[in-house]
């Protein structure tokens, strides 16, 4: 099992949009989230937002099968998965079906109690 640490940009002025979204996934869009989670087999997700003088920061950290998450995200067509690409897309400007081309994060270590 993987892990996935990742920082994602939030649009100027789209802060309460990023807290709107985290919202509608535990609330309304639930089932469509846990959906995804039970496809790829992830067990733990959280999003924090971090604003800085360089600009407010989506974090998104989770453990599971990160590069099968990110396949799920990028091809699967259930209506969660295009309200959440469009979401992601909208908040971030990241579009999730056209990945950067670069590695994803690099976890130096992952300590555990």
């Amino acid at each position: 099992m993987g892990v996935f640490n990742g920082i994602f940009p939030i649009q100027a002025g789209k802060e309460a949009d990023a807290r709107a979204f985290a919202a509608e996934l535990v609330g309304p869009r639930l089932a469509g989230y846990e959906a995804h989670h039970a496809r790829v087999g992830n067990v733990r997700e959280t999003f924090t937002l971090q604003e800085t003088p360089m600009g407010s920061f989506l974090l998104v950290w989770f453990e599971g099968d990160v590069q099968k998450a990110f396949v799920d995200h990028a091809t699967d067509e259930s209506e969660f998965e295009t309200w959440f690409r469009g979401r992601v897309l909208e908040v971030t400007g990241v579009d999730l079906t056209a990945p950067p081309a670069g590695p994803l994060p690099d976890v130096l270590f992952d300590w555990r109690a």
